[in-house]
């Protein structure tokens, strides 16, 4: 539905050019909710902008619904009113002037031909009802709450019934309780009218959890595409491990490996060893680097029956998160954060044994 092949677009500054996007390649399939996510800086709003026609890109090719929009080697660029899109905008861009009804109805009294007073109505109500904003038609833009600021722009994106709907960071300007309200509000919508979505967020819960594809952008390209879950649980790189939740790193090298690939880890620093399966090519004496996620080390106040996998600590720190806590451990020079239960009775300067899961430890060679 969303095709993207080969974008680049670079900025002229006093300081010399900026490679915002260095040539990315995405597709967004018909109804799917398809997320670029990275820090700022990264070009993901850049890229959006290209494909909404607010920017115009050096090179590549985008089209939406099989039509080319733009395509900088026969310079064509077709304007954003010829492109048949919706956006929100992360500041909403609300008319403080305009009523609800009349800030949402813009798009269609701008529209050539004209649709009729009543057919402008209509579509503009429809519109509020899909958002919940049908009893705010008459009420000023200032006299609503940001949360309704944003649902009112989202109606104002949709009013055109547009084949592809594109979110810049729409969440972000909201507080933290009304945030993952809206996310679920969001979601729950854009599913219920199956809109194919384009968003952009560096929010790696909003992308994970509303997402079906996620790109994870660094410095003008997509290092790792795929689904949500498998983004997560398998990582290309340090980069995407430390970016989407938290990891923690263990520094490495392997001092043995067995016929079925499974090799032993000794830390360069901490107290106890690893076995984990390995990836192809690491031998005996290769360093690595393990990542592996606080949600799969296991706590517990008394050694384990099975000392496999278990590294021994001294607790640094648990911070309440209100149904668990995070505890940072420090074993010898190595600093890990796990989550337990609050039945831990455990404080701070207690001797504490981590359990790691070998199957969800993700390996990295390391650096000579």
């Amino acid at each position: 539905m969303l095709s993207v092949k080969g974008l680049t677009k670079t900025y002229e500054t006093p300081e010399g050019p900026v490679h915002a996007i260095k040539g990315i390649d995405f597709t967004v399939s018909e109804g799917n909710f398809y997320t670029l996510l990275g820090p700022s800086g990264c070009g993901k709003t850049t890229a959006l902008r290209c494909i909404a026609g607010l920017e115009k890109p050096d090179g590549g090719e985008i089209s939406i619904d099989g039509k080319i929009v733009a395509r900088p080697s026969d310079d064509f660029f077709a304007p954003t009113y010829n492109r048949d899109i919706g956006m929100v905008f992360q500041s909403y861009a609300i008319w403080p002037h305009l009523d609800v009804f009349n800030n949402v109805a813009y798009p269609l009294q701008v529209k050539k031909p004209r649709p009729s007073k009543a057919e402008i109505n209509d579509q503009v109500m429809d519109a509020l009802t899909q958002v919940g904003m049908e009893d705010y038609a008459k009420r000023r833009a200032t006299k609503i709450s940001g949360g309704q600021q944003q649902r009112v722009a989202l109606a104002r994106a949709l009013v055109r019934h547009p084949k592809l709907l594109l979110l810049d960071e729409p969440l972000s300007n909201l507080d933290a309780k009304l945030r993952e309200k809206m996310r679920i509000e969001l979601e729950e919508m854009v599913a219920r009218i199956a809109i194919t979505t384009l968003y952009v967020t560096h929010d790696q819960s909003e992308a994970l959890s509303m997402s079906d594809r996620i790109a994870v952008m660094s410095d003008g390209l997509i290092v790792q595409e795929d689904a949500p879950r498998d983004a997560y649980n398998h990582p290309t790189d340090e980069f995407v491990a430390s970016f989407l939740g938290t990891a923690n790193f263990i520094k490495g090298m392997v001092s043995k490996r067995t016929d079925d690939g499974q090799g032993i880890i000794q830390f360069n620093e901490g107290k106890g060893n690893l076995m984990i399966p390995l990836p192809n090519g690491l031998v005996e004496g290769a360093p690595l680097e393990v990542v592996v996620r606080p949600e799969d080390i296991h706590a517990s106040e008394t050694p384990p029956e099975e000392m496999h996998n278990v590294l021994e600590g001294t607790i640094d720190l648990l911070n309440f998160q209100g149904s668990y806590s995070e505890c940072f451990v420090h074993s010898g020079n190595l600093r890990l954060r796990c989550n337990v239960h609050q039945s831990l009775k455990a404080k701070r300067g207690d001797k504490i044994w981590l359990t790691v899961d070998p199957l969800h430890c993700v390996v990295f060679p390391g650096k000579e």
